[in-house]
């Protein structure tokens, strides 16, 4: 009879499951025979233990009052949650799944029961003396929370050191992010594995990039620009990823790790004569010298050799979770198109993966599908991802908040996806993104027919900027509905600065409705007239109306009573400041554009003053907050050198990479950042050249030479700031509050020119 207690025992689990499903209103991913063994490797008592020791880290002696234990068992299978209740003892108890699960469950009740608010410019935590009731059970939607875009480690991340890593590894956990890459000391183990192939010194100093560029080198779209890396940036990367990953293992974040993309020096060619080696195409007009490395076909038995060489030592050192990224083609085409060889090179890839790991899984950042569309046809694309496993691949679809391809490659033809929100290119800074879209594509991705989605991603090429639409994307992994934006836009604005207002809440609404609606199909980008090379063919646009945010401007100021001190606030005020700084220079841009073009002096003159007056303005008012200084970026860079040599390489990264971004601007201003120091030493003398140029021709009745002109302003303004060593405040000066108050009365004068294009495809 011992058979038949065993089956009712399976069949009330069973039961129990289906119930627990049907309750919530979950659906398991359909993945968990392929990805169930994605879990974190740490013991239950010691996830908490992290868990704990974040909260401390946040909380100081206030920590006991939140008592944390994890057991997996409280949450249905392939899915995280926590529970959130008072105690007897009054302390509020969390009880998570995961490590993970539990800080995730500590924040949730810090965000919707203490109004306190943690970002990545700061934190504010108002704990009462006494805790309410509360009896909460939260579960994800899906298996995967995803964090970070490859090119993150170039714009945001690239100097930073263990203390910076700390703190946004909890930031993660605080979000509840389950699975994130975790791309350090790569470079290291590939020296070993060249110096094995005989390469020389030479031979992998001209491969690697510097450290501000190191995504694109491996990915294959540049090689040797900015480098090249000492041994110290490979002890220091090596010794970092450690720490990452064990404090990632600790909490049970399951981290991403590099495999073999195919792309090998230009030396590979003497050592493997044989060898089918592709010559990259040129990317974004580098030259031979920095372009164009040689991508070893995937379907050569030597690929194979090589991409088990080099994760049999990167795993060696570092251990693994059975998660790998390998973006091969990243705005590069394979070099045929045939659906046989296309299945062959994704088969070749995923075996060099699986002959060292064979329970590995294969992370794709589905960028290539948006940025090659004509090349990435149906066809092409599912025998590209059939050739692959069911369930052994998992696509990232990158940007799905803009350019969703889910719909359009049939749920990628089985293979699971997570939904993504990019937002962001380069590190720019500029109030937007697509609060209404994220609020609602993401539940239709989820459950439109055959769905894949097996998580939700945010994917920013850089952080620190526009925090609104990041804390609003989390939130969608547990959401069951689409927010009230409404509603939610005044809790923000209620939790970010610790109290009710009426201006802020307003103010706030402004900008949803305004920078944060971005519905249309062209890309937005953190371009604005200020912060591009000068031009007389830049042609302003936005797809809002700028007077809405010039008003959340006016009413943001209003709310300063009592908040003057705030940090949120001083933020908001600098950001928000910055932003109608922008909108005017670009009225005033126009204005010179149309008086040069009908020949009055005397409107060009005016204007032309009043915009470089506003440079003044705008660097005045980003040097008097510590999230606005260019000293910062250039010392973190300076501060990871060991000696003279390395610390000049490192800031010479630092500078090209926020300006030129390329010996001669191949990616001009892609990365730009409106930061105190740029703005005085670099935009404003570059205008001041080019506007003097256009006056000068004026008067004098000569042709404009553009072509001329650039030339200039490149010997005498670009390339001289990024070769130099001046020095520039990492402490801001000045009252932000009331600099901006000064500002707004100033130039809220000048109103938005009928000249500045505006989307009518768009609300706002």
């Amino acid at each position: 009879m011992l058979w038949i207690s065993w089956f009712l025992y399976f069949y009330h689990l069973s039961s129990y499951v289906a119930e627990t499903h049907r309750v919530t209103g979950i659906k398991n991913d359909g993945f968990q025979h392929t990805l169930g063994h994605l879990k974190p490797r740490a013991a239950p008592e010691v996830q908490a233990e992290a868990a704990r020791d974040v909260i401390w880290r946040i909380l100081g002696e206030d920590y006991k009052r939140f008592p944390v234990s994890v057991d997996p068992s409280i949450g249905p299978i392939g899915k995280d949650a926590f529970q959130v209740f008072k105690n007897v003892l009054g302390q509020i108890e969390i009880i998570g799944t995961t490590g993970v699960a539990a800080v995730w469950g500590f924040h949730y009740y810090l965000k919707n029961y203490c109004n306190s608010h943690i970002t990545w410019e700061g934190s504010r935590i108002n704990l009462p003396s006494f805790f309410q009731d509360v009896n909460i059970t939260i579960t994800s939607n899906d298996r995967f929370r995803y964090y970070q875009n490859v090119c993150t480690a170039g714009y945001s991340t690239a100097w930073w050191d263990w203390p910076e890593w700390e703190k946004h590894i909890d930031w993660m956990a605080l979000n509840g992010i389950n699975l994130a890459l975790a791309f350090h000391g790569q470079e290291a183990i590939w020296e070993r594995i060249y110096l094995q192939l005989n390469l020389t010194r030479a031979d992998i100093d001209e491969h690697f990039g510097g450290p501000a560029f190191l995504p694109w080198a491996r990915m294959g779209n540049i090689r040797g620009w900015g480098g090249p890396l000492p041994p110290t940036w490979h002890r220091h990367t090596v010794d970092l990823q450690h720490k990452i990953l064990n404090r990632m293992r600790l909490l049970g974040i399951v981290p991403v790790l590099p495999a073999f993309s195919g792309h090998v020096p230009r030396a590979f060619r003497k050592i493997f004569p044989n060898a089918s080696l592709i010559l990259s195409d040129t990317w974004n007009g580098f030259d031979d010298q920095y372009c164009c490395p040689f991508l070893l076909d995937p379907t050569d038995p030597l690929f194979k050799r090589i991409g088990t060489m080099f994760l049999e030592e990167y795993t060696n050192e570092f251990g693994t979770d059975h998660v790998y990224n390998c973006d091969t083609f990243n705005e590069n085409e394979p070099s045929r198109s045939d659906l046989e060889f296309l299945g062959e090179i994704s088969r070749s890839i995923f075996s060099a993966i699986t002959n060292v790991d064979p329970d590995g899984i294969w992370v794709l950042q589905g960028w290539l599908f948006v940025h090659e569309l004509s090349f990435w046809t149906e066809p092409r694309v599912e025998a590209f991802l059939t050739a692959v496993p069911v369930g052994k691949m998992i696509v990232l679809d990158l940007q799905s908040e803009q350019f969703p391809s889910y719909e359009r490659l049939g749920s990628y033809y089985g293979q699971p996806f997570i939904w993504c929100m990019l937002h962001n290119f380069g590190g720019t800074l500029g109030l937007l993104g697509s609060a209404n879209i994220i609020n609602n594509r993401v539940f239709e991705g989820r459950n439109m027919r055959n769905s894949t989605m097996i998580g939700t991603g945010l994917t920013p090429e850089g952080i620190n900027q526009n925090y609104v639409m990041y804390d609003l994307m989390t939130e969608m992994a547990y959401r069951r509905e689409p927010a009230d934006l409404d509603i939610w836009f005044e809790k923000y604005a209620t939790r970010r600065y610790g109290a009710w207002n009426e201006y802020a809440v307003q103010a706030w609404q402004k900008l949803r409705t305004s920078a944060y609606d971005f519905n249309g199909p062209q890309r937005i980008r953190g371009k604005y007239v200020i912060t591009r090379h000068p031009s007389t063919k830049i042609n302003p646009w936005a797809w809002y109306k700028p007077e809405a945010v010039l008003s959340a401007w006016d009413l943001l100021l209003r709310a300063r009573h009592g908040r003057r001190n705030d940090i949120f606030y001083q933020h908001d005020v600098v950001d928000v400041t910055r932003q109608g700084l922008q909108l005017t220079a670009d009225t005033l841009y126009l204005n010179i554009i149309r008086g040069w073009k009908s020949k009055n002096i005397t409107q060009v003159r005016l204007n032309g003053e009043l915009f470089m007056d506003l440079f003044d303005d705008l660097e005045r008012i980003l040097a008097s907050n510590k999230d606005f200084l260019l000293g910062s970026w250039l010392e973190a860079a300076k501060r990871l050198a060991t000696n003279e040599d390395d610390k000049n390489l490192y800031e010479y990264n630092a500078r090209n990479q926020i300006t030129l971004w390329g010996p001669r601007g191949e990616i001009r201003d892609y990365a730009n950042k409106q930061w105190s120091g740029l703005v005085a030493d670099y935009y404003k003398p570059r205008w001041g050249f080019f506007l003097f140029a256009l006056n000068y021709c004026l008067v004098h009745k000569i042709p404009f030479n553009a072509t001329e002109i650039d030339l200039a302003i490149f010997n005498q303004v670009e390339q001289p700031f990024a070769i130099s060593n001046k020095i520039y405040p990492t402490s801001p000066h000045g009252n932000s509050v009331e600099i901006a108050v000064a500002l707004n009365k100033k130039w809220r004068t000048i109103k938005p020119s009928s000249k500045l294009r505006v989307l009518k495809n768009n609300r706002g």
